[in-house]
C-alpha cells in the first residue's frame, strides 16, 4: 500500500462520490492510518482523497445535467427516493442551491444527490465546482485528519481491542448498528 494506497484512496473515493455503494471513507480513513503509521507523507493521500472526490462529484453533475429528472426517477425508486421527495429537493435546491451542495459533502449520502440536482437544477458548472470543491476540500481533510489520529495510535487501539475482545466488538458493533437503524427509520419517517 505505500504506494499504492494513493491511487487507490483517489479511486475509491471517486466510485463512493459517483454513487456507487463503495466504502471510499473506509478506504481513506485505512489509506491515512497506514501513511501515518508508516512514516508516509499524509499530504498525498489527501491530495489523491480530494481529487477523487472532486472528480466523482464532477460525474454525478453531469450525470443529472445529462440524464436529469427521467433518470432519477426510473431508478429513485431503488434508492427509496419518490417523486414528491424529489420535488422538495429541487424546490429547496432552487432556493439554496450554492449552501446545499457545501453542505451536502459533509452529509453522508447526500454528497451525490446534491451533485445530480445541481446538474438537474443547470447550476452554472462554475459555480457548482467552487461549492463542491470546498465541501470534498472540508470533509476529505476531516477523514484523512481521523486517519491520522488512528495511525498515530496504533498502540493503544491494539491494547484496548485486546482489552475488550472479541465480545466486546461484537457488542459495541450490535450498539452502533441499532443506533444507525434507529437513526434510518427516524429519518424515513420524516
Amino acid at each position: 500500500m505505500d504506494v499504492a494506497g494513493d491511487p487507490l484512496a483517489a479511486v475509491a473515493m471517486l466510485v463512493q462520490s459517483i454513487g456507487v455503494p463503495f466504502p471510499g471513507e473506509a478506504l481513506l480513513l485505512a489509506a491515512a492510518a497506514w501513511a501515518t503509521a508508516r512514516h508516509l507523507p499524509l499530504a498525498m493521500v489527501l491530495v489523491a482523497g480530494y481529487l477523487g472526490a472532486t472528480a466523482g462529484s464532477d460525474i454525478g453533475y453531469f450525470l443529472g445535467r445529462r440524464g436529469g429528472r427521467p433518470f432519477v426517477e426510473r431508478f429513485g425508486s431503488t434508492f427509496h427516493i419518490r417523486p414528491g421527495h424529489l420535488a422538495l429537493a429541487e424546490l429547496a435546491f432552487a432556493r439554496h442551491g450554492d449552501k446545499a451542495v457545501l453542505v451536502a459533502h459533509l452529509v453522508f449520502g447526500l454528497r451525490t444527490w446534491a451533485s445530480m440536482l445541481a446538474g438537474m437544477a443547470h447550476m452554472p458548472f462554475w459555480r457548482f465546482q467552487i461549492f463542491s470543491a470546498a465541501g470534498s476540500l472540508v470533509w476529505v481533510a476531516a477523514i484523512v485528519l481521523a486517519g491520522y489520529a488512528v495511525g498515530s495510535n496504533l498502540p493503544l487501539l491494539g491494547s484496548i481491542a485486546g482489552a475488550i475482545g472479541i465480545g466486546g466488538a461484537v457488542f459495541i458493533a450490535v450498539v452502533v448498528s441499532v443506533l444507525l437503524v434507529a437513526q434510518e427509520r427516524a429519518t424515513r419517517r420524516r
